[in-house]
């Protein structure tokens, strides 16, 4: 069995803060910190003893912090892939969201909505977003290692998974997969039909239980 964990990164200060992240350098608050060292004991636990191992992250501060904890469980030194990070919002990252979300301008339900140009300046759009993810974890899997853990963002989640159960890219604007901030995301294909499944999906149990029902609240703020 080929298995990948995919770990959202807990809570960041752009989360409290009220800003957009995208590529804003945000970094995990002390709940963040908390999460991320539940979050390595919770992978470490589900990854057999002296299994080799490999680490991918975001090379953006919020990922690289979540990664920590898991590196020095794990023994590895994680390697930094900025085709993880979270889409970029261009001019939006690190202002107000209500300054994104006047201007922004959503795509249309149906035609091209991965190439959609949003409106705002400097803005990845979503295929370009999920392009560079796709590529990512294209180089991930040819390494063809038995267990991989990879540290990204809630947007980039999907991309993940679709990439993983081989969406064309052109579907890829019309998917959207639940993610929680600090959650765990099991991928696994089996070693007979090289089945690609979704075993679980934002798993957030793990998280420090007096914080657990506000961390599942922020779901999906990037």
């Amino acid at each position: 069995m080929r298995t990948v964990y995919v770990v959202t990164h807990p809570e960041a200060t752009h989360h409290v803060d009220g800003v957009v992240g995208g590529w804003y350098d945000s970094e995990l608050t002390p709940y963040g910190l908390r999460a991320a060292d539940a979050i390595a004991h919770a992978v470490h636990a589900l990854i057999p003893t002296n299994a080799p191992v490999e680490l991918f992250t975001s090379d953006l501060r919020r990922t690289v912090q979540t990664a920590e904890p898991l590196a020095a469980r794990l023994g590895l030194t994680p390697i930094l892939d900025p085709r993880l990070r979270e889409r970029s919002y261009g001019e939006a990252g690190g202002r107000p969201r209500d300054w994104l979300d006047r201007r922004q301008v959503p795509p249309p339900p149906v035609g091209n909505r991965l190439w959609h140009d949003e409106g705002i300046p400097g803005a990845e759009t979503r295929g370009a977003h999920a392009e560079r993810v796709y590529r990512a974890l294209e180089v991930i899997t040819d390494r063809e290692r038995e267990h991989t853990v990879i540290v990204t963002h809630g947007g980039s989640l999907t991309f993940v998974i679709a990439a993983w159960i081989r969406m064309p890219l052109e579907s890829a604007g019309h998917v959207g997969f639940h993610s929680t901030s600090g959650g765990i995301t099991v991928l696994q294909e089996d070693d007979r039909n090289r089945d690609r499944r979704v075993l679980t999906l934002a798993d957030s149990r793990h998280l420090p239980e007096a914080d657990r029902n506000a961390e599942v609240s922020r779901s999906g703020r990037r």
